[in-house]
């Protein structure tokens, strides 16, 4: 690990001028990811921000959504009533992830900005355009097992890690921000960015920019909402194939969906596609089926991870039978 400085300041404009003497800065909460890129020397900031003294760590109902704040622990907010009892799809996807003694250090804020895990990005010794821009992709020809097949670039074909931020595509959740130009909300699904040519780019957030919270839409039909995760071990592992979903059935009927698809796509994916298929339409296995055809549609394997696209379709087709029963 390389030698860094490190700054505790009380408030986010001494965080904002911590980092405007150093752009190079990263900021840190918990520490359950940047920490462990530092040891192997994937990221070398030469300044820490520690940023656990700001308060942004409630919990609160304001209006028609859950408001949680950036700091805010894993299993703080999945243990959370409001959030068990009116968006079961979240608490599940924090359940769903890492382990207990990580939920407890992990933050809302740095689940959502957390790296990719594909081993060419965690490799130094390989090439990756997210780690060294235009230095090309080792996975493009290489181990393809856990690679996305939505999403894509021939640039980059990585796998976006985050389980909550699933299940916060479903829900078309919206992440504040600040920074010394101001707060401004960022919707989830312009919040990250695809690959294309410039994987290294992962987020809207400008220079120095750091969230505050996340808004998570209390949905009339959101109690009614499940995530489900395949993975090779049945815990501590990441997502092959995840599926977030929300049904409003009226008796037989689907009146609304919401569909989201992770562990197959560079960025937490939102298959309104799936969703146009759904509504209006029978709750039946026939038509989840169909669903399922329409949300992988535009996928693309590359040999290694073919699989994923049907692992994917029978994710989502699970995840719609356990909402609508």
């Amino acid at each position: 690990m390389n030698p860094f400085r490190y700054a505790r300041p009380s408030s986010p404009s001494a965080a904002f001028t911590d980092f405007a003497g150093e752009r190079r800065a990263r900021y840190v909460a918990g520490g359950t990811n940047i920490l462990d890129l530092m040891k192997i020397e994937v990221e070398s900031p030469p300044l820490l921000i520690d940023i656990n003294a700001l308060a942004l760590a409630s919990i609160e109902v304001t209006g028609d959504a859950i408001h949680v704040g950036a700091l805010a622990r894993l299993t703080d907010v999945a243990e959370n009533e409001q959030v068990r009892t009116h968006l079961p799809l979240v608490a599940i996807a924090l359940e769903e992830s890492a382990s207990p003694q990580l939920r407890n250090m992990a933050t809302i804020g740095g689940n959502l900005l957390q790296r990719t895990r594909c081993p060419y990005f965690r490799d130094t010794a390989t090439p990756c355009n997210k780690r060294a821009p235009k230095s090309g992709c080792g996975a493009l020809g290489g181990e393809l097992r856990r690679e996305a097949v939505l999403g894509t670039s021939e640039h980059c074909i990585a796998t976006h890690a985050s389980d909550l931020a699933v299940a916060l595509a479903a829900l078309d959740a919206t992440v504040h921000v600040t920074g010394l130009s101001g707060n401004r909300e960022i919707a989830l699904h312009d919040f990250y960015r695809l690959p294309g040519d410039t994987p290294h780019v992962e987020t809207s957030l400008g220079p120095g920019e750091l969230i505050v919270a996340v808004s998570l839409p209390l949905l009339s039909y959101g109690a009614r909402s499940t995530y489900l995760k395949v993975r090779d071990r049945a815990q501590y592992d990441f997502a092959l194939a995840s599926a977030a979903v929300a049904l409003d059935l009226s008796g037989k009927t689907i009146r609304q969906a919401r569909v989201a698809l992770g562990g197959v796509a560079t960025i937490p994916w939102r298959s309104l596609q799936a969703e146009a298929l759904l509504r209006n339409a029978a709750a039946s296995r026939d038509t989840f089926e169909r669903a399922a055809d329409a949300a992988l549609a535009e996928a693309r394997g590359r040999g290694g991870n073919d699989y994923k696209i049907p692992l994917a379709k029978r994710t989502l087709v699970r995840a719609l039978e356990i909402a609508a029963a």
